[in-house]
């Protein structure tokens, strides 16, 4: 889930954040090795309508976001509508540290936590997980953040010292809105977070932690605390200078460079931060095929066409940015379907659909369901997304098609509206494939994968290549020093080499 645009807390909020960050204290900490997991349940403990319903009201409210400030937007984590949502994974902070459960979103700046007392916080989980909130004065090391801090100044929308801040003990507020009613409100807080760094054969890990500042959740508002789905919070791996990503880049701990293969076949997946050597680069996004990630805290790409079958189809030059405007297809590892603008979702149905006008097509959940009874690979076409570099992706039938329950198939791309010009790719078209992001080269590439399998990766400082094969995470997973990874935070420069993949 992403966060909308910052807007000024009410003279309530604002105190009891106060009140709360005064009675505690923080510590710094840090992250290393995680595993990333589905959010949603195979198969849930609910219907799958309101399994639906409840992926679809995400993602609405993700959206709405999106269309609201088009500039400013942010990029997350999703899987399958019938079998999984949002991914999340397990990082431990503080000293001593404690585990907590935290959804992976490349759409949100921060890293945030429930934190002790908080108000609206969920206190159990449907998701088979156990829940624990951060306590600051529970450590030896946790320092709050000051509202005249540097990190407070740089992370101020508005700019310069937050207009709440009337004295240097005053804590450094962040407020986060999103369209679909959820708020959390809190405090910053500098800690530890642990981490595992990969140091020899079959997965060995060697424990590292690093000081970040994030935040500490005082309030929860509507979805964020509903206990059907719920987390500890959000891990965010937006562009932002805030972000987990950032700091342990400016601290000189890793590269702006990170990839994730989310799996669908068998949940979970490979999370990973690091440079990538220059064989695995062009195995992984092909010599030259990468696009320009343009300016904003969002993972904005150029689209330049789309096919379906291998016939273009004819689209609205403002589907490709045009006046001007480039960067208008988001890529939302967060949301959890793909949306379309209007005039383009319905020129692409009627394209899927075009040697099936026998079949009844109905409304589910403003998903558009019909029943077949063969193979869809069989019977419907590729569609193709063409990108500036000549970067492609394909989106297969039982990708965009999923299985409702018998012979019901529902489609995953939805209309976005006719407010809007932007495409929004989420989990839907980026599951199974490798996606790596170069912040530093602004570019952003990907390539089909096998998400259950595993990657090599190798030490440039030592020379050494190790196997990390893809996990998914249960409720009774540890954090062990010495397990396979899914999810890497590397501390040495670690670069994640496909050219030695068996």
């Amino acid at each position: 889930m992403a966060p909308a645009p910052r807007r000024a807390s009410s003279f309530f909020s604002v105190l009891l954040v106060l009140l709360f960050a005064l009675s505690v204290v923080g510590r710094a900490g840090a992250t290393g090795v995680f595993q990333v997991r589905r959010k949603f349940p195979r198969h849930g403990r609910r219907g799958v309508a309101e399994h639906l319903a409840a992926l679809r009201r995400h993602d609405v409210g993700r959206h709405g976001r999106l269309l609201g400030a088009v500039v400013d937007l942010g990029l997350g984590g999703v899987g399958l509508p019938t079998a999984a949502g949002l991914y999340y994974t397990r990082i431990e902070i503080g000293s001593p540290p404690k585990g907590y459960y935290v959804q992976v979103d490349t759409g949100s700046d921060i890293l945030w936590v429930n934190c002790i007392r908080c108000d609206g916080c969920p206190a159990r989980s449907g998701l088979g997980i156990e829940l624990t909130q951060y306590d600051p004065a529970a450590g030896s090391g946790a320092t709050v953040v000051g509202c005249q801090d540097e990190f407070c100044v740089a992370t101020n929308s508005a700019g310069g010292v937050p207009p709440t801040c009337s004295s240097t003990s005053s804590p450094c507020q962040f407020a986060i809105t999103y369209e679909d009613g959820g708020t959390a409100a809190g405090f910053y807080v500098t800690d530890l977070v642990h981490y595992n760094q990969v140091s020899g054969g079959d997965g060995q890990t060697t424990t590292s932690n690093a000081s970040i500042t994030f935040g500490c959740g005082a309030q929860l508002g509507a979805d964020l605390g509903s206990s059907d789905q719920a987390v500890d919070g959000i891990l965010g791996f937006s562009q932002s200078d805030s972000s987990m990503l950032s700091q342990l880049a400016a601290a000189r701990r890793v590269r702006k460079v990170f990839a994730h293969c989310l799996d669908t076949v068998r949940g979970g997946g490979i999370f990973a931060i690091g440079d990538l050597c220059p064989q695995a680069e062009e195995d992984a996004v092909g010599a030259q095929r990468v696009c320009e990630i343009y300016h904003r805290t969002s993972y904005n790409v150029n689209l330049q066409g789309i096919s379906v079958g291998g016939a273009t189809l004819q689209l609205p030059t403002s589907t490709f940015g045009s006046g001007g405007s480039k960067g208008t297809t988001i890529i939302d590892s967060g949301t959890t379907l793909a949306y379309l603008p209007r005039e383009v979702y319905r020129t692409l149905l009627a394209a899927v659909f075009a040697k099936h006008q026998d079949l009844a097509l109905h409304n589910y959940q403003d998903l558009v369901c019909f029943q077949f009874s063969g193979s869809v690979d069989d019977g419907f076409p590729v569609i193709t997304f063409s990108f500036e570099g000549g970067l492609t992706m394909n989106v297969y039938p039982d990708d965009y098609l999923f299985q409702n329950r018998n012979d019901l198939y529902c489609m995953g791309f939805l209309d976005g509206g006719v407010q809007t010009d932007i495409v929004l790719l989420g989990d839907l078209v980026l599951s199974n494939k490798l996606v790596v992001y170069d912040l530093e080269k602004e570019v952003i590439g990907w390539t089909e994968y096998n998400c259950s399998s595993s990657i090599k990766i190798k030490d440039d400082k030592t020379g050494s290549v190790y196997t990390v094969d893809a996990q998914n995470i249960s409720a009774g997973w540890r954090f062990q020093r010495h397990n396979s990874l899914v999810l890497l935070i590397l501390v040495t420069t670690i670069w994640s080499c496909l050219s030695y993949i068996a």
